[in-house]
């Protein structure tokens, strides 16, 4: 994997790709063929691939290692800028590209997404979802902020969760929208700034939006090639009057107290989760509670699950099988 460094300059963001070193970690690749190859889970959770970074923590395993060897501590200081790529947004940089067959895939301010050929640093194609457009048009929310942590692949497709709480499929090759699907209501107190995670044949996301009024988290997975979605879990339990969607909700119900619902319950789970392929199930943390204040969201007291929490679900059917809870009752000491 190549290494890249960001920086601010005005309104524009810079890609800097340094070499000479890093030719050696592209040798081995060409530029992306007329026809994308579909990649796989076992490509993605190939160790010794050292040419591609195809998921955000390059493998299913998130532990964002690589393996190469050319570059150590006695000669990276003769490294210097091979190229570079001015973004032209006033942008916050807080992505991890995708490297594909010699190309990089970078997610940008309101989710634009841009190929570049990572041997030249030359744009390939541009990719915009009109996140702006989009809230502006429903005149429902401003944009707050619109940043993105990154993009997933699977197959011959790249797949970008929006601000404004879209999935969109386009094509490797081309940057061609295939699909779109709309994970929750425009009007709905909630955003997408963590990447979605692409796993047998599945995508996985949830969202942010705690803080900025009731809120009840919950977390989805959808069909790759269809964008239909496949199941949903919530993070907290609703008004029991109305019923429990499962079981889990039922138990974490028993750790609530008042009227909770009213006020959402919060636990959004904005980022973090990796697939265990070995036992088939998708692992992700939760956040915290809406409103922070306990005394007001949980008067009584009780752990409020699943808050803080880490959650395991069957990666098939969105089952709970297990949690650890990491900071039972509280958040920020409230």
């Amino acid at each position: 994997m190549n290494i890249s460094r960001v920086k601010k300059t005005r309104k524009l963001a810079t890609v800097c790709v340094m070499g000479t070193l890093l030719s050696m970690t592209l040798s081995t690749v060409t530029v992306a063929a007329d026809h994308a190859r579909n990649i796989t889970d076992k490509e993605i959770n190939e160790t010794s691939n050292t040419a591609d970074w195809l998921a955000y923590g390059r493998t299913h395993s998130e532990q964002r290692f690589s393996p190469l060897k050319d570059i150590n501590v006695k000669n990276v200081g003769k490294l210097k800028p091979e190229w570079y790529f001015d973004i032209p947004d006033k942008t916050d940089m807080t992505s991890t590209p995708l490297v594909v067959d010699g190309v990089m895939y970078h997610i940008g301010h309101l989710n634009v997404v841009r190929a570049i050929d990572a041997r030249t640093g030359k744009k390939l194609w541009e990719y915009d979802p009109k996140v702006a457009k989009e809230v502006l048009d429903n005149s429902m929310r401003r944009v707050f902020w619109g940043n993105s942590r990154g993009l997933s692949t699977y197959g011959d497709k790249l797949y970008i969760a929006t601000w404004d709480g879209r999935i969109v499929a386009i094509t490797r090759k081309d940057g061609r929208e295939v699909w779109q699907t709309r994970t929750f209501p425009i009007d709905s107190q909630l955003n997408i700034t963590g990447h979605v995670k692409a796993f047998d044949g599945k995508l996985f996301v949830g969202n942010g939006g705690t803080e900025l009024g009731p809120t009840r988290g919950f977390v989805t997975a959808y069909d790759t090639e269809t964008g239909e979605k496949l199941w949903r879990w919530y993070l907290v339990p609703g008004n029991p009057a109305d019923g429990f969607e499962n079981e889990a909700m039922e138990m974490a119900a028993k750790t609530w107290t008042g009227k909770w619902w009213e006020h959402g319950g919060g636990g959004n789970a904005w980022h973090a989760w990796t697939y265990d392929e070995e036992f088939d199930q998708i692992i992700f943390g939760t956040g915290n509670g809406s409103p922070w204040n306990r005394k007001i969201r949980s008067p009584e007291g009780g752990d409020n699950l699943f808050l803080s929490s880490v959650v395991a679900l069957d990666a098939d059917t969105g089952k709970y099988k297990w949690h650890v809870q990491t900071c039972p009752r509280r958040y920020l000491g409230l």
